[in-house]
């Protein structure tokens, strides 16, 4: 007697799956996109976007919040900046670095400091290009050194890309440690002066990080107006007033940042290329 063998039908989806494909992974993956490239999403839309079930989508959401890539607001999801930063930094981080060598060293013989590029990295601002003074007591900084965003020039900069509860998710909600008798620490008093260097496009942190040093960053932006560095001067109280700083070293850290952004994006500046 012949038998029968049930034969497991195979959906349209299910053949188009590679043999030892993860389906698991590929479904994170899709919720991952659609967070970054549309915004806040509930689990219903994380469900759509990975073609999964709502159960499904939701264990996913909340193994993104559990790990810091994303923040539940009521029913809703919300990217977080290392969500944002996920699998970025290395090629535009590299650019960036490798294209502003030369611009850096300008700033650097214009003003005699030294100037840096940063980065965001979580809670702290990772210095990836500088071009050092000679001088015989050094600001300390150096390339890989990393400083918190919440008193730093640089930090200010880049957490002005962010939006208040981005950055009050990696500020905190009570006062940060206090580096000297000037670090500003309370988490309103370092949003109103993130949100004060959004409106003037530059922050300044005056002895806040070491006594009788200050800084003066300004944006890098790129194609779609997102801060994506900060380019950064640096010197002690005693070589340079803070009235210099706001003035003459601010025009020309601008005119750095505006050479780099036309060089890595096509911006268009009001300097000539040979003109140095």
């Amino acid at each position: 007697m012949a038998v029968k063998r049930a034969v497991k039908r195979t959906t349209s989806s299910e053949s188009h799956r590679p043999a030892e494909g993860m389906g698991g992974l590929a479904k994170g993956l899709a919720i991952i996109e659609a967070l970054s490239s549309r915004g806040v999403q509930s689990a219903a839309d994380a469900a759509r976007a990975a073609q999964s079930t709502r159960a499904a989508a939701r264990r996913c959401l909340l193994t993104l919040v559990a790990l810091g890539y994303v923040e539940r607001v009521g029913r809703e999801f919300k990217p977080l900046p290392k969500l944002r930063n996920l699998g970025q930094p290395g090629g535009l981080r590299d650019r960036l670095a490798e294209a502003s060598a030369d611009i850096l060293a300008y700033g650097r013989d214009k003003l005699s400091e030294s100037v840096s590029l940063a980065v965001l990295e979580g809670e702290n601002v990772l210095f990836v290009a500088r071009a050092e003074a000679e001088h015989i007591v050094s600001t300390g900084v150096r390339i890989g050194a990393r400083l918190p965003a919440y008193c730093s020039a640089t930090g200010r900069v880049l957490l002005g890309t962010l939006n208040d509860a981005e950055i009050r998710a990696i500020i905190g909600s009570k006062a940060l440690p206090q580096r000297t008798p000037k670090t500003i620490v309370k988490p309103a008093l370092i949003l109103q002066e993130i949100n004060q260097s959004r409106a003037s496009g530059f922050a300044i942190s005056d002895e806040e990080l070491e006594l009788g040093m200050r800084a003066l960053a300004v944006p890098v932006r790129d194609t779609d107006g997102r801060i994506v560095a900060a380019l950064s001067v640096s010197a002690y109280a005693a070589r340079v007033n803070r009235k210099l700083f706001s003035t003459q070293f601010l025009d020309v850290i601008r005119d750095c940042a505006a050479r780099l952004e036309e060089r890595c994006f096509g911006k268009r500046s009001s300097f000539a290329e040979g003109g140095k």
